[in-house]
C-alpha cells in the first residue's frame, strides 16, 4: 500500500536492469529509498558489462528500513508515520554467449506501517502489514560493431491491494574510443489498484470498493563524456507521464470548514495525469589513486507544481587496495505541489486536495558510510550445488544512512550487498 513511496523505486530499478554499464564514463549512482525525487537507483542489475569472460555474476541484497513522523496521510496530515521494511532481493546476470545475458531481479518487500493500520480507525487492521512480490526480466544483447547494446524486459509485481506489468527496450553506443556513450531506455508500467476507502467513507459496507487502473510511461536519455583522465560527467533526464489513479483512495483530507469531527473527511482527490521533467548532471573526479569525488545534482519540475533541487556528494576513499570507505552526503529541496494542504487547511470548494506530506513544502538531509571489501582474488570460494562448480565470493558492500526532514520525519536505512561470480 506503499505506493506513492515504492513506486519510484520499481521504476528506477526496472530501468537499470537493462541499461548496460557505462563503461568509463558513469558513476553507478547510489541507490535513494527515503523518498521519490532522487536519483533513480541503479542497483546491481545495471552493472552487466560484457568484459567478465562469461561469469555468471549473483548479488544477494538486503536492506532494513524504519521511519517515524507524526504527518499521517492516512489521518489527513497528523498521527503516526512510523514503517518499517524489509527487503531481500537476489539478481542475477548469466551470459548466454560472448555478447548476449540475461538478467533476473527477484525480491520481497515486507513491511509494518502504524500509519496504514489507521484505514479502518482500529489497531492490528489487515493494512498494518504487507508484503509485495516482484520480478524483472532481461535480455541484453551487445551487437556485432561492439559498441551497441540492446535489451528488452519484462516485470510484475503484487501486494495485497496492487498489482504491476512493465515493459522495457533499451538501446546504448558507445563512441570509437569509449569515452562517449548515449543510452536510451523507455519503459511502460500498466497497473490496477484495488480501491480501499477509510471506514467512515464506505457506502457499500465492503472494505473493498472495485479497482482502478493507472498507466505510467517513462523516457530516460543519458549522456557520457570521459572529459580528461580524471574527469568524467554525465547528463540525465527521465521524463515520466502518468494517467489514471494518481491518488490514494484511503488517504484522508479534512476541510476548515468542517472540522475534524468524525465522519467530516473526505478521500483525497488528485488530477488523473502526471508529467515529469527532471535532469541530472553527475561528476566523477579522480582526485588522487586513493580518493574519488562523486557529485550529483538534478532539477525536478511536473505538472502538480513541484520543483525540487537535489545534490549529492560521495567521496570514496581507498583505505588499502581491497577496503574502500565512502561518506556521502545527500541534501534536497521541493516546494509543495498545487492541491496540498496541512490538516484543516484545506476547503471543501477546492477541486483537488491532498494532505500527503510527500506532496508538502520540505527540505531533507541524509548522511551515511558506506564500506566495500573486495579483494583481487576474492574473499573466498566454495562449491555451490549446481553441478558443483565452484563459486567466489567477490565483494561485500555494506551501508548506513540517516535521513531528516523538516516536517519532522526521520528514518535510518541498512542495506548490505553481497557479491558472487561463478565461471
Amino acid at each position: 500500500m506503499r505506493h506513492s513511496y515504492f513506486a519510484v523505486f520499481r521504476l528506477a530499478a526496472g530501468v537499470a536492469l537493462l541499461l548496460p554499464a557505462l563503461t568509463q564514463a558513469q558513476s553507478t549512482p547510489a541507490p535513494n529509498r527515503v523518498d521519490g525525487y532522487g536519483a533513480p537507483s541503479s542497483g546491481a542489475a545495471g552493472s552487466a558489462t560484457f568484459g567478465s569472460h562469461g561469469e555468471t555474476e549473483v548479488n544477494i541484497l538486503s536492506s532494513y528500513y524504519q521511519q517515524d513522523g507524526d504527518h499521517s496521510a492516512v489521518e489527513g496530515g497528523r498521527g503516526t508515520q512510523q514503517l518499517t521494511d524489509l527487503t531481500p532481493t537476489i539478481i542475477l546476470n548469466v551470459p548466454l554467449d560472448s555478447a548476449t545475458r540475461i538478467s533476473a531481479n527477484v525480491g520481497v518487500d515486507y513491511y509494518a506501517s502504524a500509519s496504514t493500520d489507521r484505514i479502518d480507525q482500529v489497531l492490528s487492521s489487515p493494512s498494518a502489514h504487507d508484503t509485495r512480490y516482484h520480478l524483472d526480466l532481461g535480455l541484453t544483447r551487445q551487437l556485432a560493431d561492439k559498441r551497441t547494446i540492446v535489451g528488452l524486459g519484462a516485470g510484475v509485481s503484487n501486494e495485497y491491494d496492487y498489482r504491476s506489468f512493465n515493459l522495457v527496450a533499451s538501446w546504448s553506443r558507445a563512441s570509437a574510443d569509449g569515452n562517449r556513450e548515449l543510452s536510451v531506455a523507455g519503459q511502460a508500467f500498466f497497473d490496477q489498484a484495488t480501491i480501499i476507502r477509510p471506514l467512515e467513507l464506505r457506502t457499500n459496507g465492503r472494505r473493498e470498493d472495485g479497482t482502478d487502473t493507472r498507466q505510467s510511461y517513462n523516457l530516460n536519455i543519458v549522456y557520457a563524456q570521459v572529459l580528461s583522465q580524471r574527469l568524467q560527467l554525465a547528463f540525465s533526464t527521465e521524463l515520466v507521464a502518468q494517467r489514471g489513479l494518481l491518488s490514494t483512495p484511503f488517504h484522508r483530507v479534512y476541510f476548515r470548514e468542517t472540522g475534524s469531527v468524525y465522519g467530516t473527511a473526505k478521500a483525497e482527490l488528485l488530477p488523473r495525469l502526471r508529467y515529469k521533467y527532471p535532469v541530472g548532471l553527475r561528476l566523477t573526479y579522480y582526485a588522487t589513486d586513493l580518493v574519488q569525488v562523486r557529485a550529483y545534482y538534478r532539477f525536478y519540475n511536473d505538472n502538480f507544481g513541484i520543483r525540487a533541487h537535489t545534490l549529492e556528494l560521495e567521496t570514496p576513499v581507498k583505505v588499502t587496495p581491497f577496503f574502500v570507505l565512502y561518506p556521502f552526503y545527500r541534501y534536497h529541496t521541493q516546494t509543495a505541489a498545487t492541491y496540498f494542504a496541512p490538516y484543516l487547511q484545506h476547503s471543501v470548494t477546492d477541486e483537488y486536495y491532498t494532505s500527503d506530506y510527500d506532496l508538502a513544502d520540505f527540505s531533507a538531509h541524509k548522511l551515511g558510510l558506506g564500506l566495500r571489501y573486495s579483494p583481487v582474488y576474492g574473499i573466498g570460494r566454495f562449491k555451490t550445488p549446481f553441478g558443483r562448480r565452484v563459486a567466489k565470493f567477490k565483494a561485500l558492500d555494506l551501508r548506513y544512512a540517516h535521513y531528516r526532514q523538516s516536517t519532522g520525519l526521520t528514518a535510518s536505512l541498512f542495506s548490505a550487498d553481497l557479491s558472487f561470480t561463478m565461471p
